[in-house]
Protein backbone atom coordinates (compact mmCIF):
# COMPACT_ATOMS: atom_id res chain seq x y z
CA UNK A 1 0.00 0.00 0.00
CA UNK A 2 1.33 3.42 -0.89
CA UNK A 3 2.51 5.47 2.04
CA UNK A 4 0.00 8.20 1.29
CA UNK A 5 -2.99 5.89 1.26
CA UNK A 6 -1.87 4.10 4.42
CA UNK A 7 -1.40 7.42 6.23
CA UNK A 8 -4.87 8.62 5.20
CA UNK A 9 -6.53 5.56 6.70
CA UNK A 10 -4.33 5.81 9.79
CA UNK A 11 -5.25 9.46 10.31
CA UNK A 12 -8.96 8.65 10.06
CA UNK A 13 -8.59 5.76 12.50
CA UNK A 14 -6.69 7.96 14.96
CA UNK A 15 -9.61 10.41 14.89
CA UNK A 16 -12.04 7.58 15.59
CA UNK A 17 -13.56 7.74 12.12
CA UNK A 18 -14.01 5.64 9.06
CA UNK A 19 -12.33 7.06 5.98
CA UNK A 20 -14.33 8.95 3.37
CA UNK A 21 -13.30 8.32 -0.23
CA UNK A 22 -14.99 11.04 -2.30
CA UNK A 23 -15.40 10.93 -6.07
CA UNK A 24 -15.80 13.69 -8.65
CA UNK A 25 -15.29 13.84 -12.40
CA UNK A 26 -12.27 15.77 -13.65
CA UNK A 27 -13.44 18.26 -16.25
CA UNK A 28 -17.01 18.59 -14.96
CA UNK A 29 -18.14 21.27 -15.73
CA UNK A 30 -14.66 22.10 -17.06
CA UNK A 31 -11.10 21.40 -15.95
CA UNK A 32 -10.47 24.52 -13.81
CA UNK A 33 -13.83 24.40 -12.05
CA UNK A 34 -13.50 20.69 -11.35
CA UNK A 35 -10.40 21.56 -9.29
CA UNK A 36 -12.70 23.68 -7.13
CA UNK A 37 -14.98 20.68 -6.66
CA UNK A 38 -12.12 18.39 -5.62
CA UNK A 39 -10.90 21.04 -3.20
CA UNK A 40 -14.39 21.33 -1.71
CA UNK A 41 -14.52 17.56 -1.14
CA UNK A 42 -11.33 17.74 0.93
CA UNK A 43 -12.59 20.78 2.81
CA UNK A 44 -15.74 18.79 3.58
CA UNK A 45 -13.73 15.98 5.13
CA UNK A 46 -12.70 13.61 2.32
CA UNK A 47 -9.70 11.53 3.35
CA UNK A 48 -8.99 10.24 -0.17
CA UNK A 49 -10.17 11.73 -3.45
CA UNK A 50 -11.13 9.69 -6.50
CA UNK A 51 -10.38 11.63 -9.66
CA UNK A 52 -12.69 10.39 -12.38
CA UNK A 53 -11.28 10.40 -15.92
CA UNK A 54 -14.03 10.43 -18.53
CA UNK A 55 -14.46 7.54 -20.95
CA UNK A 56 -16.98 7.30 -23.77
CA UNK A 57 -18.26 3.85 -22.71
CA UNK A 58 -18.43 3.91 -18.89
CA UNK A 59 -19.97 0.48 -18.29
CA UNK A 60 -19.85 0.66 -14.48
CA UNK A 61 -21.39 4.12 -14.18
CA UNK A 62 -25.00 5.09 -13.70
CA UNK A 63 -26.73 8.09 -15.30
CA UNK A 64 -25.35 10.73 -12.92
CA UNK A 65 -21.70 9.90 -13.55
CA UNK A 66 -22.36 9.18 -17.24
CA UNK A 67 -23.72 12.71 -17.50
CA UNK A 68 -20.62 14.06 -15.78
CA UNK A 69 -18.40 12.13 -18.22
CA UNK A 70 -20.27 13.57 -21.20
CA UNK A 71 -19.87 17.11 -19.86
CA UNK A 72 -16.16 16.50 -19.19
CA UNK A 73 -15.53 15.14 -22.68
CA UNK A 74 -17.30 18.13 -24.23
CA UNK A 75 -15.09 20.38 -22.11
CA UNK A 76 -11.98 18.75 -23.58
CA UNK A 77 -11.00 16.48 -20.70
CA UNK A 78 -8.40 13.82 -21.51
CA UNK A 79 -6.19 11.67 -19.32
CA UNK A 80 -3.17 13.78 -20.24
CA UNK A 81 -4.94 17.03 -19.40
CA UNK A 82 -6.18 15.60 -16.11
CA UNK A 83 -2.63 14.62 -15.16
CA UNK A 84 -1.16 17.92 -16.37
CA UNK A 85 -3.82 20.43 -15.30
CA UNK A 86 -6.08 18.96 -12.61
CA UNK A 87 -3.96 16.63 -10.48
CA UNK A 88 -1.06 19.06 -9.86
CA UNK A 89 -3.39 21.87 -8.81
CA UNK A 90 -5.41 19.65 -6.47
CA UNK A 91 -2.13 18.42 -5.00
CA UNK A 92 -0.98 21.99 -4.50
CA UNK A 93 -4.17 22.90 -2.68
CA UNK A 94 -4.54 19.62 -0.75
CA UNK A 95 -1.01 18.23 -0.34
CA UNK A 96 -1.84 15.61 2.29
CA UNK A 97 -4.83 14.05 0.53
CA UNK A 98 -4.11 10.98 -1.65
CA UNK A 99 -5.49 11.13 -5.18
CA UNK A 100 -6.68 7.95 -6.88
CA UNK A 101 -7.48 7.92 -10.59
CA UNK A 102 -10.76 6.19 -11.49
CA UNK A 103 -11.09 5.25 -15.15
CA UNK A 104 -11.21 2.30 -17.56
CA UNK A 105 -8.59 -0.03 -18.97
CA UNK A 106 -8.91 1.28 -22.54
CA UNK A 107 -7.97 4.77 -21.38
CA UNK A 108 -4.78 3.47 -19.76
CA UNK A 109 -3.88 1.19 -22.68
CA UNK A 110 -4.38 3.95 -25.23
CA UNK A 111 -2.15 6.25 -23.18
CA UNK A 112 0.48 3.57 -22.54
CA UNK A 113 0.69 1.57 -19.31
CA UNK A 114 4.27 2.45 -18.35
CA UNK A 115 3.85 6.02 -19.52
CA UNK A 116 0.75 6.43 -17.38
CA UNK A 117 2.29 4.86 -14.28
CA UNK A 118 5.42 7.02 -14.54
CA UNK A 119 3.59 10.28 -15.20
CA UNK A 120 0.91 9.56 -12.59
CA UNK A 121 3.55 9.05 -9.93
CA UNK A 122 5.39 12.21 -11.00
CA UNK A 123 2.19 14.23 -10.77
CA UNK A 124 1.35 12.87 -7.32
CA UNK A 125 -1.22 10.11 -7.97
CA UNK A 126 -1.25 7.46 -5.24
CA UNK A 127 -3.41 4.82 -6.91
CA UNK A 128 -5.78 3.85 -9.69
CA UNK A 129 -9.11 2.01 -9.89
CA UNK A 130 -10.05 0.25 -13.13
CA UNK A 131 -13.51 -1.32 -12.70
CA UNK A 132 -13.36 -3.30 -15.94
CA UNK A 133 -10.04 -5.02 -15.19
CA UNK A 134 -10.53 -8.67 -14.09
CA UNK A 135 -8.07 -9.96 -11.48
CA UNK A 136 -6.92 -12.72 -13.87
CA UNK A 137 -5.75 -10.08 -16.36
CA UNK A 138 -4.27 -7.62 -13.89
CA UNK A 139 -0.84 -9.10 -13.12
CA UNK A 140 1.13 -7.29 -15.82
CA UNK A 141 -0.46 -3.92 -15.17
CA UNK A 142 -0.15 -4.33 -11.42
CA UNK A 143 3.58 -5.09 -11.78
CA UNK A 144 4.00 -1.95 -13.86
CA UNK A 145 2.14 0.11 -11.27
CA UNK A 146 4.08 -1.50 -8.40
CA UNK A 147 7.35 -0.56 -10.05
CA UNK A 148 6.21 3.06 -10.32
CA UNK A 149 4.81 3.20 -6.78
CA UNK A 150 1.15 3.50 -7.80
CA UNK A 151 -1.40 1.21 -6.15
CA UNK A 152 -3.75 -0.72 -8.44
CA UNK A 153 -6.84 -0.91 -6.23
CA UNK A 154 -8.96 -4.06 -6.78
CA UNK A 155 -12.73 -4.38 -6.65
CA UNK A 156 -14.92 -7.11 -5.16
CA UNK A 157 -18.43 -7.35 -6.58
CA UNK A 158 -21.58 -8.68 -4.87
CA UNK A 159 -21.38 -11.65 -7.23
CA UNK A 160 -17.75 -12.45 -6.39
CA UNK A 161 -17.61 -15.95 -4.82
CA UNK A 162 -16.21 -15.98 -1.26
CA UNK A 163 -12.98 -17.82 -2.15
CA UNK A 164 -12.30 -15.42 -5.01
CA UNK A 165 -13.06 -12.40 -2.80
CA UNK A 166 -10.62 -13.68 -0.18
CA UNK A 167 -7.89 -14.15 -2.80
CA UNK A 168 -8.43 -10.63 -4.14
CA UNK A 169 -8.34 -9.18 -0.63
CA UNK A 170 -5.14 -10.99 0.40
CA UNK A 171 -3.16 -9.66 -2.56
CA UNK A 172 -4.66 -6.15 -2.72
CA UNK A 173 -2.87 -2.84 -3.08
CA UNK A 174 -4.01 0.42 -1.46
CA UNK A 175 -7.44 -0.75 -0.34
CA UNK A 176 -10.14 -3.14 -1.46
CA UNK A 177 -13.13 -1.47 -3.11
CA UNK A 178 -16.15 -3.58 -2.15
CA UNK A 179 -19.02 -2.89 -4.53
CA UNK A 180 -22.16 -2.70 -2.41
CA UNK A 181 -24.81 -3.46 -5.02
CA UNK A 182 -25.11 -5.25 -8.33
CA UNK A 183 -25.40 -2.94 -11.30
CA UNK A 184 -24.01 0.52 -11.93
CA UNK A 185 -23.13 3.44 -9.69
CA UNK A 186 -25.95 5.54 -8.30
CA UNK A 187 -27.78 6.40 -5.13
CA UNK A 188 -29.90 3.70 -3.47
CA UNK A 189 -32.59 4.07 -0.83
CA UNK A 190 -31.64 0.70 0.64
CA UNK A 191 -28.52 -1.43 0.58
CA UNK A 192 -28.53 -5.27 0.35
CA UNK A 193 -29.23 -7.06 3.65
CA UNK A 194 -26.25 -9.40 3.20
CA UNK A 195 -23.79 -6.57 2.58
CA UNK A 196 -22.41 -6.52 6.13
CA UNK A 197 -21.62 -10.25 5.95
CA UNK A 198 -19.79 -9.82 2.64
CA UNK A 199 -17.80 -6.90 4.04
CA UNK A 200 -16.85 -8.88 7.14
CA UNK A 201 -15.56 -11.75 4.97
CA UNK A 202 -13.38 -9.46 2.86
CA UNK A 203 -12.16 -7.52 5.87
CA UNK A 204 -10.98 -10.69 7.62
CA UNK A 205 -8.97 -11.71 4.56
CA UNK A 206 -7.65 -8.30 3.51
CA UNK A 207 -4.07 -7.20 3.96
CA UNK A 208 -5.15 -3.57 3.44
CA UNK A 209 -8.22 -1.50 4.47
CA UNK A 210 -11.55 -2.12 2.77
CA UNK A 211 -14.16 0.40 1.69
CA UNK A 212 -17.74 0.02 0.51
CA UNK A 213 -18.97 1.92 -2.52
CA UNK A 214 -21.85 2.18 -5.05
CA UNK A 215 -25.20 3.37 -3.71
CA UNK A 216 -24.02 5.24 -0.61
CA UNK A 217 -25.36 8.75 -0.22
CA UNK A 218 -26.55 9.34 3.35
CA UNK A 219 -25.11 9.79 6.82
CA UNK A 220 -27.11 6.80 8.07
CA UNK A 221 -25.81 4.47 5.35
CA UNK A 222 -22.26 5.54 6.18
CA UNK A 223 -22.89 4.88 9.88
CA UNK A 224 -24.22 1.39 9.20
CA UNK A 225 -21.34 0.41 6.93
CA UNK A 226 -18.56 1.89 9.05
CA UNK A 227 -19.05 -0.96 11.53
CA UNK A 228 -18.04 -3.44 8.82
CA UNK A 229 -15.60 -1.48 6.64
CA UNK A 230 -12.71 0.92 7.11
CA UNK A 231 -14.46 3.56 5.04
CA UNK A 232 -17.01 4.32 2.35
CA UNK A 233 -16.94 5.69 -1.18
CA UNK A 234 -19.45 8.36 -2.17
CA UNK A 235 -19.69 9.35 -5.81
CA UNK A 236 -22.99 9.93 -7.57
CA UNK A 237 -24.52 11.95 -4.74
CA UNK A 238 -21.51 14.29 -4.71
CA UNK A 239 -21.44 14.62 -8.50
CA UNK A 240 -25.14 15.45 -8.53
CA UNK A 241 -24.77 18.01 -5.73
CA UNK A 242 -21.80 19.71 -7.40
CA UNK A 243 -23.54 19.83 -10.78
CA UNK A 244 -26.83 21.15 -9.41
CA UNK A 245 -25.60 23.58 -6.76
CA UNK A 246 -21.84 23.89 -7.03
CA UNK A 247 -18.83 23.06 -4.86
CA UNK A 248 -20.42 24.34 -1.64
CA UNK A 249 -23.16 21.71 -1.89
CA UNK A 250 -20.58 18.94 -2.40
CA UNK A 251 -18.62 20.23 0.59
CA UNK A 252 -21.73 20.17 2.78
CA UNK A 253 -22.66 16.65 1.71
CA UNK A 254 -19.13 15.42 2.50
CA UNK A 255 -19.41 16.91 5.97
CA UNK A 256 -22.75 15.21 6.46
CA UNK A 257 -21.40 11.81 5.43
CA UNK A 258 -18.38 12.27 7.69
CA UNK A 259 -20.68 12.59 10.69
CA UNK A 260 -21.92 9.09 9.94
CA UNK A 261 -18.37 7.76 9.96
CA UNK A 262 -17.60 8.79 13.53
CA UNK A 263 -17.22 5.74 15.76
Amino acid sequence: MSGEIAKAFARAEARGEGALVAYAMAGDPDLPRSVDVFTALVEGGADIVEVGVAFSDPIADGPVIQGAAERALKAGSTLRRVLDEVVPEVRRRCPETPLVIMTYVNVIMAFGEERFAKLAKERGVAGAILPDLPPEESASLRATFDAAGVDLVPLCAPTTPPARAEAIAKDARGFVYCVSVAGVTGMRAQLPPDLSQRLDLVRRAASVPIVAGFGISTEEQARTLSAHADGVVVGSALVRAAHAEGPDAARALCANIKRGLKR
